[in-house]
């Protein structure tokens, strides 16, 4: 595993600060949504503390002075003290029923807010480039969205129940004893302003603790999704011992991180008790000699030690609540970073919908690199090819010559450096992706499937598809045998990835998928090169049907299955190098010709 230089990682602490701000700017951004019931929260809140941890000992407090000072014969007990009595009554019974609208909010925003932030971090997921999942665990995109999302609720929850508390407890502290006490409120908030810059200090040196703690936990999780992902290829290697190696690394690094932020807690935690030992001292004293010195009554004395200890009580509660808002500002930061990313390919506001008539496509000077790090690597540069609309046309060369690439520049899963890409004239750049998409059947060299059935699976590009045309798909995709031969047929879950299927089934899925979405653009990357000799053969009857008044662009290295196209293109070093049909490119003998006297077994129709 990777661990991060300490360069790197000062770096990363001088940006905290403005990673929690830019996550409390989300949250904030979902909280305006239901004000509310935020602010129900906080209402009830106050109100419940207010009532039940301070109005139940400040009316005891008047109970306390009456008889002390007025002592009550035994029949006059309720005349006396009759409206106290039902004074706490109803203060119990105002508290209780705040308790409950706090848990009804509470819950109720909690559920609100997930669903909202549930949707923000799969937007932001899915409408991000190509580029960027390539260079990310999908194991860690998995785990940052799952913490961001709980972080918010536990913040939340900090808020309700360490800090309003706290904010409720001095308020009302300050209003009941100041007007009887105002020295000792005056001393007591001094020593609570010396606890808060405290708290705040360490606070501020402990937050890059839990960033980088909740780092570590995001690799791990990476690595354990990496490993058990490519679980075939780590048994069949026999590499279990190396991957266990790569994971304690990560898992080392994750107690280590997680000890580090232990001990600055830790330390944090005895520094806030000190202080708070030192508020009871004080609060001892005047309890002591606060009627002698200051002739204060005993039902202020009761109120002056309830109220301090409530308060001192709840510094443990706070302590803790900052180690809580650490952790999830720590949690929340990697998906925080990832909504803070530019999108490298997005609409542009108010695009409209491409539509295409003949399907003409016109790649004209474009340029195109990737960047890594500080590494360019050029594919294209002013490069030019035009397929008119219904031309089936083959691409070919050696590994690495810009094929591929050519056709996800094409779907628009990267975005060209220069020139431009046209389809029935409009440039692919000032539409939105989505009906750019929508009008392009992509079967890639890696058949994709989802862990849902097979049926769903093939009407994947046709959501509405009759079962009749799903079976059609099927069934002119060579699918149909092996389907109805397993147990559940169409209804057999294929499982993460298509893990159920052999590769060539999982091919025949696809091509079936893109048979049934019948887009007027075909593009088809090493479409069957899973395919064994005959089905590739019967696959091949059903893309000639397919192709009939399509455009298609096909790459393909095994050149049999381009040989019958309309058109063929040899690119080189991103350039194209030969542009013929297979038999006047063969007459040629150029690279083409040596492409194909290379490959043994090539056959023509």
């Amino acid at each position: 595993m990777n661990t991060p230089h300490k360069e790197k990682e000062s770096k990363r602490m001088g940006s905290m600060p403005s990673t929690t701000r830019r996550t409390l700017h989300y949250y904030g951004q979902v909280t305006k949504k239901h004000l509310g019931l935020f602010f129900g929260l906080m209402f009830s809140t106050f109100a419940f503390v207010a009532l039940l941890r301070y109005g139940n000992p400040y009316f005891m407090s008047l109970i306390v002075d009456h008889v002390s000072q007025n002592p009550v014969a035994a029949s006059e007990v309720f005349t006396a003290f009759g409206p106290l009595i039902a004074t706490l009554a109803l203060v119990n019974i105002l508290g209780q029923a705040a308790s409950k609208l706090q848990d009804y909010t509470l819950y109720k925003l909690e559920i609100a807010a997930a669903y909202d932030l549930a949707r923000m971090s799969f937007d932001a997921l899915t409408q991000q480039s190509m580029s960027f999942h390539s260079n990310r665990f999908e194991g860690t995109l998995v785990s940052q969205s799952s913490k961001f999302m709980q972080a918010y609720g536990e913040i939340l929850e900090t808020i309700t129940f360490p800090f309003m508390p706290m904010f409720a407890s001095i308020i009302v502290t300050v209003a009941t004893l100041a007007p009887r006490v105002p020295i000792f409120v005056a001393v007591i908030m001094a020593l609570l302003v010396v606890y808060a810059m405290i708290s705040y200090y360490m606070y501020k040196r402990i937050l890059h603790l839990n960033e980088n703690a909740a780092s570590a936990q995001n690799q791990l999780s990476g690595e354990l999704a990496d490993s058990i992902g490519n679980i075939l290829a780590v048994k069949t290697y026999g590499k279990e011992d190396f991957e266990r190696k790569l994971f304690d690394q990560a898992n080392t690094e994750v107690v280590k991180r997680d000890s580090k932020r232990m001990r600055a807690s830790i330390m944090r935690g005895v520094v806030t008790a000190l202080i708070t030992i030192v508020i009871m001292t004080i609060v001892s004293i005047f309890i002591a000699g606060g009627n002698a010195w200051f002739n204060i009554t005993p039902g202020t004395l009761v109120i002056m030690f309830t109220y301090t200890y409530n308060i001192t009580n709840q510094f443990n509660f706070i302590n803790n609540g900052l180690q809580r808002l650490n952790r999830a500002f720590g949690n929340a930061s990697g998906m925080t970073m990832i909504l803070d990313e530019p999108r490298l390919v997005q609409d542009k506001p108010q695009a409209p919908r491409l539509v295409v008539t003949k399907g003409n496509i016109d790649f004209k000077n474009i340029n195109f690199a990737y960047f890594d790090a500080q590494t360019t690597t050029t594919i294209f540069e002013n490069f030019n090819l035009s397929v008119c609309g219904g031309q089936r046309l083959g691409l070919v060369g050696k590994s690495g010559s810009g094929k591929t690439t050519l056709t996800k520049l094409l779907l628009r899963l990267s975005d060209i450096q220069a020139g431009e890409i046209l389809i029935d004239g409009q440039n692919i750049a000032e539409v939105s992706q989505q009906s750019l998409r929508q009008h392009i059947a992509y079967v890639p060299q890696e058949p994709i499937l989802f862990h849902r059935s097979i049926a769903e699976n093939i009407a994947y590009g046709k959501p509405d598809a009759t079962p009749e045309e799903i079976y059609a798909a099927a069934k002119n995709a060579n699918a149909l045998e092996f389907i109805e031969a397993l147990p559940e047929g169409f209804d057999t879950i294929t499982g993460e990835r298509g893990v159920k299927l052999s590769g060539g089934q999982r091919q025949r899925i696809v091509i079936a998928r893109a048979l049934l979405a019948d887009c007027p653009i075909l593009v088809l990357d090493e479409a069957t090169s899973a395919l064994d000799s005959a089905s590739e053969k019967l696959v091949q009857d059903a893309l000639q049907t397919l192709m009939k008044g399509r455009t298609c662009l096909i790459v393909a290295h095994r050149l049999s299955t381009v040989a019958c196209l309309d058109r063929i293109v040899v690119i080189e070093n991103g350039e194209v190098i030969e542009d013929g049909t297979h038999q006047e490119l063969l007459a040629k003998r150029g690279a083409y010709a040596d492409l194909w006297d290379r490959q043994s077994g090539a056959y023509l129709d």
